[in-house]
């Protein structure tokens, strides 16, 4: 599982012009699974989101998680995280996990994120979706499931 994750003061998904999700200050994250994830690999996913410490504190240091803060999660399912653009110039995807693993795993992710008290909102799995946020910093990272970066 790989993720991209904003720091923002805000953030919205919108589908067909209809807003499905929308954040105040938190982080912004898109989720792409591979074939080969799991629960554990959803476990790891929303542990980490939850407590990593990217927002500042009071010394202005990055030791403060989106649990600390109140913040929110906005959840965006994105397989396009699982695209390999080594060879070519086309984007080989054999990687990104089939909607019947991907989509159980991300809403996993979710609801875990749920049960430890953040508030999260998605995008609508598989859907074209328009996101618009406002990135705080910018603050931007990436995280793999399997550690690989």
């Amino acid at each position: 599982m790989r993720a991209v994750i904003q720091r923002v003061l805000q953030a919205e998904v919108t589908v067909q012009n209809d807003g499905v999700g929308r954040i105040g200050p938190g982080l912004l994250v898109y989720l792409g699974v591979g074939k080969d994830d799991c629960d554990a690999d959803a476990e790891f996913m929303a542990d980490k989101l939850v407590n990593l410490r990217i927002f500042a504190d009071e010394a202005g240091k990055m030791n403060r998680s989106v649990i600390d803060v109140g913040g929110q999660v906005l959840l965006i399912s994105n397989f396009t995280l699982q695209g390999d653009c080594r060879k070519g110039r086309r984007p080989g995807f054999d990687a990104a996990g089939p909607p019947q693993i991907a989509e159980p795993l991300y809403e996993k992710v979710a609801a875990l994120i749920a049960q430890q008290g953040v508030g999260v909102q998605t995008g609508s799995f598989g859907a074209h979706m328009h996101v618009s946020s406002v990135n705080d910093g910018p603050v931007t990272f990436l995280l793999d499931s399997t550690r690989l970066f």
